[in-house]
């Protein structure tokens, strides 16, 4: 009896001496997954995780209908975003290959962006592009601090900032044997910032999910 096969969510940039407790932490628990010998584990670390409901590309949308200007801490910090669905389906692919138990593998979509890209691209596809002013280093510790205490939850932390101090981009394409061809933030993003998102086109990522 008892579970003998575990698929661990961990994070990209995932380092016992990482810069941010958030990286240090995900460090700790890929030891911790891995602790259980008789388990038969496998270790993803995503990238940024973009979907409909993502907190990520909605959160700088929604700053952009609010704001006329976008300060922005670490504009230059690299993220290569993967789609919520390509996840999924390097877990459930995992699940079917033996090949993959005792592995770690990085989950990154097909294009590197700059966080300044990102915020652009999120108001450009929610219909406010706003200018994007990038903080020097001392400026974007207090915003982070200030808005660790927004009024309607924290929006950037001084821990997430030391993330970035690390770029949260993958070595190199998908593992083969997960059987993820990752889709690009420019095909899906705009359908759901917006509010478009038709029928059909749900359909079709239904289709290359094979469901």
């Amino acid at each position: 009896g008892g579970v003998s096969r575990y698929l661990h969510m961990s994070a990209l940039g995932a380092d016992a001496n990482g810069p941010s407790m958030y990286q240090r932490s995900k460090a700790a628990g890929e030891v911790a997954a891995r602790s259980e010998p008789s388990l038969h584990t496998t270790v993803f670390r995503p990238s940024v995780i973009f979907g409909a409901k993502d907190h990520f590309l909605n959160m700088f949308a929604s700053m952009q209908k609010i704001f006329p200007v976008i300060p922005l801490g670490s504009a230059d910090a690299k993220f290569q975003p993967i789609h919520v669905e390509d996840v999924a389906r390097a877990f459930v692919n995992a699940l079917a290959c033996e090949q993959t138990i005792g592995n770690t593998y990085e989950l990154a979509g097909p294009t590197v962006y700059t966080l300044r890209e990102l915020v652009r691209l999120a108001g450009l596809y929610v219909g406010y592009s706003r200018p994007i002013i990038a903080l020097p280093p001392s400026l974007a510790r207090m915003q982070a601090l200030l808005l660790e205490y927004a009024p309607f939850g924290p929006v950037m932390s001084r821990d997430n900032l030391a993330s970035m101090q690390v770029d949260n981009v993958a070595k190199g394409p998908i593992a083969p044997e997960l059987g993820v061809v990752p889709a690009a933030l420019e095909a899906i993003a705009p359908h759901y910032l917006s509010g478009n998102f038709p029928r059909a086109r749900y359909d079709d990522y239904r289709t290359r999910a094979h469901r």
